[in-house]
């Protein structure tokens, strides 16, 4: 599904990422882990086409992506959430989803006016989107009045609307109680039961461990592990990292 093979990627002579090679198989989790500065959201952004390689190859489902745009990108099956909330928060739950429908569509600007239409079709998959994420109670509610919690929701829901086959989780953790983690850890695994195929970057150790099949380590933009949570748990490598020795 999807391959890295040797990228790299310099800021001001700075190695972001250097050498990274991995791989995610089809209707696999895979976490992304490593200390602050380790060049995990660097890596999410090369594979979503922010910023370009300066070496090696991004390849999904054996088509090399390396230089396509963005929207190229997503066309060919990626997505993304990111670590802070990035929604329309005047605009109601639907809208939001409807938005992330269109955002790939071919239509003109005529789509603006059909926003708040009534569009059987559309409206019945936004509501089935919404209810497998946990937010049919909330169709009509403003995005900005939800919980942190409940927009964490949206922001999956929404990158889930374009039907990727590939979806990057940037630390969706990233201010969530325990029991928001715990909901969170159940909406991750439901992906998996679509068929869908998750990169989660993320500091909770708690959810990667409990919802991963692999985990990539990365320390000052090197891999320095790969394996099983148990054999990550246990390796003398990722142990020196997290404590600063690495």
């Amino acid at each position: 599904m999807l391959q890295i093979k040797n990228i790299g990627k310099n800021f001001g002579g700075v190695k972001a990422v250097d050498d990274l090679s991995f791989s995610v198989d089809k209707g696999e989790i895979v976490g992304l882990i490593g200390p602050n500065g380790s060049g995990k959201s660097t890596t999410i952004n090369l594979i979503c086409g922010v910023f370009p390689v300066d070496l090696g190859n991004i390849s999904v489902d054996d088509k090399n992506i390396s230089s396509l745009p963005t929207h190229e990108r997503v066309a060919s099956g990626i997505s993304r959430t990111f670590q802070n909330i990035r929604l329309f928060k005047d605009l109601s739950v639907w809208q939001n989803i409807w938005v992330a429908l269109q955002q790939d569509s071919d239509q003109s600007a005529g789509w603006m006016q059909e926003w708040f239409g009534n569009s059987k079709v559309q409206k019945e998959k936004i509501k089935e989107i919404l209810v497998f994420s946990g937010l049919g109670d909330r169709f009509n509610d403003l995005a900005g009045n939800l919980s942190f919690g409940e927009q964490r929701r949206l922001e999956l829901a929404r990158a889930i609307a374009s039907k990727p086959k590939l979806i990057l989780l940037d630390e969706p953790a990233a201010g969530m109680n325990s029991d928001e983690v715990a909901d969170l850890r159940q909406r991750i695994l439901d992906l998996k039961k679509l068929g869908l195929t998750v990169l989660l970057v993320e500091h909770v150790m708690e959810l990667v461990m409990n919802v991963v099949d692999r985990i990539v380590v990365l320390n000052f933009g090197k891999k320095i592990a790969e394996g099983s949570p148990e054999n990550i748990q246990n390796n003398e490598d990722v142990q020196k990292a997290y404590l600063g020795g690495g």
